[in-house]
């Protein structure tokens, strides 16, 4: 995927040390963390609780589901993997991540901020998100990625942490929706990885389904804010919240159909099932905070579409994490790379 370099930015602006960016953004941390030292220490405490509780689980349960697997069978099966379907397979990463710049583009309109061109959203997008995930520090690094791209062209602290705010619930309000309308269409497929009868996973489409439309409600009703005066935070109008809700559909649902594509014909898995499975894979791969949750996105595929015959499905997650995670990070490291050796020449250049 091509995402342009910010040629626009003002010449007479040299590029801020990447310390300050730290700085900037560990500073409204820790101005907003003093607000509610106590509620905030509990709610963190119980966060780490929560992820290593995650990853632990994932662990064991991968651990038991690699057991007897022929890894020479699944290599073979890789290599005999058809070419087409890879090529297929990376045409569909590639639209998943085209989609994920419209996250920062909405944000941007939020926040009204529409003069921020769409190829600086593009490039915001493109080097945070799969640099963040993929090292698993999404709320530290995520944020200073975004502030490196957006503060050369005139935003400040409390607009990328809207941004990123945005972003997060465009996220998660595609998500979530699409998990309760798999739940409640095919509540049996994920019952391998909660354990719960499928009339109970078919109940709790009913809260999330609920929960969402009344965010769509109450955001319809006028423009909304949230935080203080000196850190607002600005929410979509209800239109764009909808248009949140699309785009994070068609996102999952691009990365689930490439998911899909890679797994050899005759697994009998039913896409449906599998965009139900690949949904809480993602949502637990998040919540556990390991890089591109790794162990955690693989168990609960395994545990959650495994048979006996484990090989091709092993074979389809190695190929999946070579297109999705890993050459997306390398590709949005040197993007970053080369915008920040860029900034760095410029003043030189300049005298």
């Amino acid at each position: 995927m091509r995402v342009a370099i910010d040629s626009a930015a003002r010449p007479n602006r040299a590029a801020r040390p990447l310390t300050s960016s730290f700085e900037r953004i560990n500073a409204l941390a820790i101005d907003l963390l003093q607000k509610n030292r106590g509620g905030s220490a509990r709610w963190k405490g119980l966060g780490i609780l929560v992820s290593t509780t995650i990853a632990v689980l994932a662990i064991l349960a991968l651990m038991h589901a690699l057991k007897h697997v022929h890894y020479r069978e699944v290599w073979a099966i890789v290599t005999r993997t058809n070419p087409g379907a890879i090529a297929l397979a990376l045409v569909l990463v590639v639209v998943s991540y085209a989609s994920l710049t419209l996250y920062d583009q909405l944000a941007l309109r939020t926040i009204r901020r529409p003069d921020i061109p769409y190829r600086i959203a593009a490039l915001a997008s493109f080097t945070s998100y799969p640099i963040a995930h993929g090292m698993g520090l999404v709320a530290l690094i995520s944020p200073v990625i975004r502030y490196r791209i957006y503060s050369f062209h005139g935003l400040g602290a409390i607009d990328v942490a809207n941004i990123c705010f945005l972003t997060g619930l465009t996220f998660w309000l595609g998500n979530l929706t699409a998990l309760a309308f798999s739940l409640s269409y095919a509540p049996a497929a994920i019952s391998l990885l909660d354990y719960l009868p499928a009339a109970l996973n078919r109940g709790l489409a009913v809260p999330l389904l609920v929960g969402i439309l009344a965010f769509l409600v109450w955001s319809w009703r006028g423009s909304r804010r949230l935080g203080t005066a000196r850190w607002p935070v600005q929410l979509p109008s209800g239109p764009m919240v909808l248009l949140q809700i699309a785009i994070g559909l068609f996102d999952l649902g691009a990365a689930a159909l490439a998911m899909d594509v890679l797994i050899p014909a005759g697994s009998q898995i039913g896409f449906v099932t599998l965009t139900t499975v690949f949904i809480a894979a993602t949502l637990l791969g998040f919540a556990s905070h390991t890089p591109a949750g790794i162990g955690v996105f693989d168990a609960a595929i395994l545990v959650g579409l495994g048979g006996d015959d484990k090989e091709p499905l092993i074979a389809a997650l190695l190929m999946f994490r070579l297109l999705y995670h890993l050459l997306p990070f390398v590709i949005a490291l040197v993007l970053l790379g080369g915008v920040e050796l860029r900034r760095s020449w410029r003043p030189k250049l300049s005298n």
